[in-house]
């Protein structure tokens, strides 16, 4: 499962629908499908009651939208989908998986005709920031104000862990459901570690230290996924965040001038880029993309590879026997840095949502209610090896080594859980426009001050286009 925003601007999102024909425009919007005080134009809806809070029609037709990346739909089909059918038995639902999310609906949105649910993920996703700029998503309180599904007197949203509903929400309204939660950090065999005696390190130091060791082991300390280097991104700004506090990658979400320059962002940059100078990465690996370089990794070319906690089930087809994924914290740059070893970034992601010119929204925020169930969480992390935000929802479920090793870092890391929102509020800043810059630093194509500078300049396009909606934190 990847996680990225394409390179879909304004301007190719209309393009792309003249292209297509597709581009229908009202007299006084630039697209169709704006949103009303209840979130979307005006859609049927069916009469509110306990058993139905949301005012669901019970016979309207539901087209669910799902990407099918390395989470697959599965979780749909066999999970949520049966439970809204048993709850709802005359309303038809209308399923579709698909690769490329932006390909299948981005004319669908312009023409005020999208589907009534969508997983909005993947390479082909159609970024987030853009349909709230362009009002093209509906708004969720109502869902989140809810009764829960499993407990009519507890809200939907006080049964989520924090910062699940603050991760979709764009100025004062949350038009995004996140349901995976997500630990990143920087992966290795444990296995392979114990047959050597390696220990996991925990300063910078120290991993410089045992890169010199697993290199003469005859293996390459690192691996990345070059084609999309914006992976290296989370260990760079976990790492500066660790070493200056949290305040660091604040400012870049807030667009400060000169965040991309601070101290902290260029030691972090440093150490990276001294893994290419110092040949600890897989050759070739510039060239590779996420599955090619997690596969010499499981392979046993590489020993660390960056990701979230996806890879594990992302991997599974090719990971060998005996094979321990386990996870751990970015290492310290300095013992005298602001937060501990035990600081992770894990962040509420997968989106979903909801078109602001559904036919059926209500259907949707419903459908959103399950999946937020103690048994659509629990049977999405058991199809497809991911934490949720629903609070305990994993509880009892058996879980691979991989998920294992998230749960009980995200455990030891507390309260010390970092976050950022630039890459979901600025999609063009995050890809292209990171992924360019860390591609060039981990090759050496540009120094440490021309990457802070290059990051610093992608920031400045964002601040300075007025047709850009800005968001702070």
């Amino acid at each position: 499962m990847t996680k990225f925003s394409a390179e879909w601007s304004r301007r190719n999102f209309l393009r792309g629908a003249l292209a297509t024909g597709a581009l229908v425009l009202p007299a006084s919007s630039a697209l169709v499908g704006c949103a009303t005080s209840g979130g979307g134009q005006e859609a049927a809806e069916g009469e509110k009651s306990a058993q139905n809070p949301l005012g669901v029609p019970t016979d309207a037709p539901l087209e669910v939208y799902i990407f099918n990346g390395g989470f697959g739909d599965k979780y749909a089909t066999d999970v949520h989908e049966p439970i809204y059918k048993k709850k709802y038995p005359k309303a038809k639902i209308n399923h579709k998986a698909e690769v490329d999310i932006a390909g299948a609906l981005q004319s669908r949105f312009v023409g005020g005709n999208p589907p009534d649910f969508v997983n909005d993920s993947g390479d082909g996703q159609i970024p987030l920031g853009q349909l709230v700029s362009d009002k093209q998503l509906y708004d969720l309180t109502d869902l989140f104000d809810a009764p829960s599904w499993d407990d009519p007197n507890t809200k939907v949203r006080d049964t989520l862990v924090p910062g699940a509903i603050q991760q979709g929400t764009f100025g004062d309204k949350p038009y995004v459901m996140n349901m995976a939660l997500t630990v990143f950090g920087i992966w290795y065999n444990k296995a392979l570690f114990d047959k050597h005696g390696w220990q996991p390190p925990q300063t910078w130091d120290d991993m410089l230290a045992l890169c010199k060791d697993i290199k003469a082991a005859g293996i390459y300390p690192w691996t990345y996924q070059g084609i999309h280097a914006r992976y290296m991104s989370w260990s760079l700004l976990a790492m500066a965040a660790k070493l200056a506090g949290p305040d660091v990658v604040k400012a870049i979400d807030n667009l400060e001038e000169g965040a991309w320059q601070h101290e902290a962002i260029k030691e972090s940059a440093n150490a990276l880029q001294g893994l290419h100078t110092k040949g600890y990465i897989l050759p070739g690996t510039e060239g590779m993309d996420h599955i090619q370089a997690q596969g010499q990794w499981c392979a046993g070319k590489a020993a660390f590879v960056p990701c979230g906690s996806w890879l594990e089930n992302e991997q599974k087809d090719v990971t060998p026997e005996g094979f321990e994924v386990t996870v751990m914290p970015d290492p310290l740059l300095s013992k005298d840095s602001k937060m501990p070893f035990e600081t992770i970034y894990a962040s509420p992601g997968e989106p979903y949502v909801v078109p602001a010119a559904a036919k059926n929204p209500r259907g949707g925020l419903e459908y959103m209610r399950i999946m937020l169930s103690k048994d659509g969480a629990k049977g999405f992390t058991e199809q497809v090896s991911s934490l949720t935000v629903v609070k305990g929802a994993a509880d009892g479920v058996k879980l691979p080594p991989g998920l294992t090793s998230a749960q009980e870092t995200l455990k030891s890391a507390g309260d010390n859980v970092l976050n950022w929102m630039y890459n979901t509020w600025y999609g063009d800043m995050w890809n292209p426009g990171v992924n360019a810059q860390i591609g060039d630093l981990m090759t050496g194509r540009k120094t440490v001050d021309q990457f802070c500078a290059g990051c610093e300049s992608e920031a400045k396009k964002v601040r300075d286009d007025d047709s850009v909606t800005k968001y702070t934190r």
